[in-house]
């Protein structure tokens, strides 16, 4: 009402981050923020003439700022003529206060996880955790990636997907569902494109198809989730390069590369503290030896 503003509350963590108190305009007066659009419009008929080609999201960016600063450097300041809009920001740099850590800006909410281990979201499915199925997770949605959270704990971090109708995959999300059903190994949607890394592929190659060979490779894949991609990745090229490919041998491979913590001492013994310190006396025995021959002899 009036001039009276509620604002959001993700807007409002942004601005006491980077130290900035929001004004609010006026609903329909379009003339009061007419300076900023101007400045945008300028960009953007400057910059953005003819569009320029780009394949990611972060190559746009780096562009940017690239042509940003090339613009800077060569406009001229409106109120300091004689100077370009960079010479008057690098005279104004050491007064401005320095930016840490960039702000974690994402939209959050709580979805609901299909019995397949998928999520939704902007007609797009992700996968998550076998374990978050059938139930929620909450979402963090980034402008280049989608993160799913089941009480704190990340189970699932995604490229976002721009398209439509999109499902995005993660075949180690689905390793525990393979335990129970290995055949999937052929024949799942999650493991159709999966890209495995060389000495899983090859490892995969030599054991061959059928029920035994899946059950022996889902049984390294299941080592995954303890050990890592990256261990069970260089178990698998120890046991290739040693003529081996089976699932024992790589387990084995793999158990013998953790490391070993030194053994624990033995715990100290607190002993009583002794009156008289024991003397090493071996004369005692010949005493004892002569007082026995001598009492033989009687």
């Amino acid at each position: 009402m009036g001039k009276a503003r509620t604002f959001n509350r993700r807007f409002q963590q942004m601005c006491s981050h980077y130290l900035v108190e929001p004004t609010a305009c006026t609903p329909a007066a379009g003339w009061e923020k007419g300076q900023v659009e101007n400045q945008v419009g300028s960009l953007r008929r400057r910059l953005f003439t003819p569009r320029p080609k780009v394949k990611t999201l972060d190559e746009l960016n780096r562009w940017l700022e690239d042509a940003c600063m090339a613009y800077a450097r060569a406009a001229r300041h409106p109120e300091f003529s004689d100077k370009t809009v960079w010479q008057v920001f690098e005279a104004e740099r050491s007064a401005l206060v320095p930016v840490g850590q960039p702000f974690d800006g994402f939209r959050e909410s709580d979805v609901g996880v299909s019995k397949t281990c998928l999520i939704r979201f902007d007609r797009n499915r992700y996968s998550v955790k076998a374990r978050a199925a059938g139930g929620s997770v909450q979402i963090r949605v980034y402008a280049d990636k989608i993160v799913a959270r089941l009480d704190g704990e990340v189970v699932a971090e995604h490229p976002r997907a721009f398209g439509r109708d999109r499902t995005v995959y993660d075949p180690l999300h689905y390793i525990p569902v393979l335990a129970r059903k290995p055949g999937a190994l052929r024949n799942g949607a999650p493991f159709r494109e999966w890209r495995m890394p060389p000495g899983l592929t090859r490892v995969r190659a030599r054991l061959g198809r059928g029920d035994d060979a899946d059950r022996q490779f889902v049984g390294i894949l299941a080592a995954i989730p303890e050990n890592g991609l990256d261990a069970v990745e260089a178990a698998c090229l120890q046991a290739l390069k040693e003529g081996l490919h089976s699932r024992d041998a790589v387990l084995n491979i793999l158990s013998r590369g953790k490391d070993i913590g030194p053994a624990m001492p033995p715990a100290a013994f607190n002993a009583p503290a002794l009156r008289h310190e024991p003397v090493a006396a071996c004369a005692r025995y010949d005493r004892l030896r002569d007082r026995e021959v001598a009492r033989g002899a009687a």
